[in-house]
C-alpha cells in the first residue's frame, strides 16, 4: 500500500501516482494505470529507471557497495557460508538447519548424473563449437529428457526442475568443456563436494588419478557464490520474461544463458583477461596505462570499475583474496599474463587516476586471474558464470510464478516509423 502520491500534470490534467516504499533503496513511482487512465506510456530504454517486479531475493546498492542475498551481505556469506547452503538460502529465503543441509546436499549430489542419451546429443555438435553454444542446446533440451518436470503449475515439479537444474549444470559445463578440447566425458562423483566434483569432471581423465586442491576447490565455491545472483540484470529480466509466458524451466535457464552470453554481460571477465594478453608483458603496461588515460583513444581498461557499483565493488575484495591464495598456491613467474594482471592490479590501487576514478578492480578482473590460473580457456569462463548464475535464476523465476501480479512481459515502444500509407502495386512503383 502506497502512503504516498505524486502529481504528474499533462495539459490541464492532473494525475496521482503512488509511490511504493521498498524496504531499502529509492521509492517507486507505480505507473501501472497511467496508460488506462492517462493514454500515455513512459520512455525509459534499456529499463534502468524502471522496476519491472517487486522481489524479495537480492538488494543492491551501488553507491555504498553493498551486495545482499536475502538480507545477508555477501562478504559474511562468502567468508562463512558455502555455495550450496547459498543456494539453499536463494532458493527457500532462509539459511538452513543441519538437518535441512543435510537433505538439500543429497538431493543435489544424487541427481548431478544426466540422462545417458544426452551423450549423443553432445556428439551432435562441430567439436570446435564454443562451450556457451553447447550449453544454450543441451540446457534447452533438457525438456526433452526430463519431461516430467516440465508442469509449472506443479509445485513439486517445479521443485524437482529447481534441483535438476542446480545439479547437472556444473556436469554439462564440464561436458561441453571435455567435448571441446577432445576428451573424454568424466562422470561426477559423489564423494565429492559440489566445487570439487566440477573440477573433478572438467581436469581429470581416465588415465590418471586426479586430486583436487582443497584450496582450488575453495577458490572456485566463491566464484560460484559470489556469482549466484544480481539482482535483475539482463539475463535475469530474460529468465523472467521467458517465464512469464509459461514457459517451461529448461527453457527461461537457455535463454538466459543465451543472454548471458554477450560479451557486455557475462564475457566480461574473458574479455579482461584478453586484454591482459593484449598487453602481453609487464613493461608494456605504462604504455597501456597511457592510453587509459587517453580521452581520445578508444582503449579501455576491462576488468576496471563496474556498472552498478559506483564506489567498490562487495565481491571483488573478497575474490581478492582467493586470487591471491590461488597465485601463491600456483605461481605467476612462468605465466606473463598473470604477471601482468599483478602488476596491473597494483598500479590501479595506487594511481591517482584510478583512485580519483574510483576505477578499481572488480570481480571479473579477479575472477578471470583466478580462472586463468586453474588452467581453464577464456571459452569456459562464461559457462562457469553460467553455472554459477543458475540458482538466481531458478529463485527468481519461482518468486515470479509464485506472485499473484504475474503476468506476460508487454514492454511498449515510441514508434517513430510511417504514417499509414497506401499498397502500391510492383508495376506502379
Amino acid at each position: 500500500m502506497a502512503d504516498k502520491t505524486a502529481k504528474l500534470r499533462i495539459d490541464e490534467q492532473e494525475y496521482e501516482l503512488p509511490i511504493l516504499s521498498p524496504t531499502h533503496g529509492p521509492e517507486v513511482l507505480d505507473i501501472r494505470k497511467l496508460y488506462g487512465q492517462a493514454d500515455v506510456f513512459t520512455y525509459d530504454p534499456g529499463f534502468t529507471s524502471t522496476a519491472s517486479c517487486d522481489s524479495t531475493i537480492t538488494y543492491i546498492d551501488g553507491d555504498k557497495g553493498e551486495l545482499w542475498y536475502r538480507g545477508y551481505p555477501i562478504e559474511q556469506l562468502a567468508a562463512k557460508s558455502n555455495y550450496l547452503e547459498v543456494c539453499f538460502l536463494l532458493l527457500y529465503g532462509e539459511l538452513p538447519t543441519a538437518e535441512q543441509m543435510t537433505d538439500f546436499q543429497n538431493r543435489i549430489t544424487r541427481h548431478t548424473m544426466v540422462h545417458e542419451q544426452m551423450h549423443n546429443f553432445f556428439r551432435g555438435f562441430r567439436r570446435d563449437a564454443h562451450p556457451m553454444a553447447t550449453m544454450v542446446g543441451v540446457v534447452g533440451a533438457m525438456s526433452a529428457f526430463y519431461h516430467d518436470s516440465t508442469d509449472i503449475s506443479d509445485p513439486w515439479q517445479r521443485e524437482v526442475a529447481s534441483i535438476r537444474l542446480i545439479a547437472k549444470l556444473p556436469t554439462i559445463a564440464a561436458m561441453a568443456y571435455k567435448y571441446s578440447i577432445g576428451q573424454p566425458f568424466v562422470y561426477p562423483q559423489n564423494e565429492l563436494d559440489y566445487a570439487s566434483n566440477f573440477l573433478n569432471m572438467c581436469f581429470s581423465v581416465p588415465a590418471e588419478k586426479y586430486n583436487v586442491d582443497p584450496a582450488l576447490a575453495r577458490a572456485m565455491d566463491r566464484i560460484f557464490t559470489l556469482h549466484a545472483d544480481h539482482e535483475q540484470n539482463a539475463s535475469t529480466s530474460t529468465v523472467r520474461l521467458a517465464g512469464s509466458s509459461g514457459a517451461n524451466p529448461f527453457a527461461c535457464i537457455a535463454a538466459g544463458i543465451a543472454c548471458l552470453w554477450g560479451p557486455a554481460h557475462g564475457g566480461a571477465n574473458q574479455a579482461c583477461l584478453e586484454m591482459l594478453r593484449q598487453i602481453g608483458t609487464v613493461d608494456r603496461i605504462p604504455e597501456y596505462i597511457a592510453r587509459a588515460k587517453d580521452k581520445d583513444d578508444p582503449f579501455r581498461l576491462m576488468g576496471f570499475g563496474h556498472r552498478v557499483y559506483k564506489n567498490f565493488d562487495p565481491r571483488a575484495k573478497v575474490m581478492k583474496e582467493s586470487a591471491d591464495e590461488v597465485l601463491d598456491l600456483l605461481g605467476v613467474a612462468d605465466n606473463p599474463t598473470l604477471q601482468v594482471a599483478k602488476e596491473l592490479e597494483r598500479i590501479a590501487l595506487e594511481d591517482e587516476y584510478f583512485v580519483s576514478k574510483k576505477l578499481y578492480p572488480n570481480v571479473d578482473f579477479y575472477s578471470g586471474i583466478i580462472l586463468e590460473a586453474m588452467g581453464f580457456p577464456t571459452s569456459m569462463f562464461t559457462p562457469i558464470f553460467a553455472l554459477s548464475r543458475t540458482v538466481g535464476w531458478i529463485a527468481q523465476w519461482k518468486e515470479m510464478i509464485a506472485d499473484p501480479q504475474n503476468k506476460i512481459g508487454r514492454p511498449r515502444q515510441l514508434y517513430v516509423g510511417s504514417g499509414k500509407r497506401d499498397y502500391i502495386d510492383l508495376s506502379a512503383r
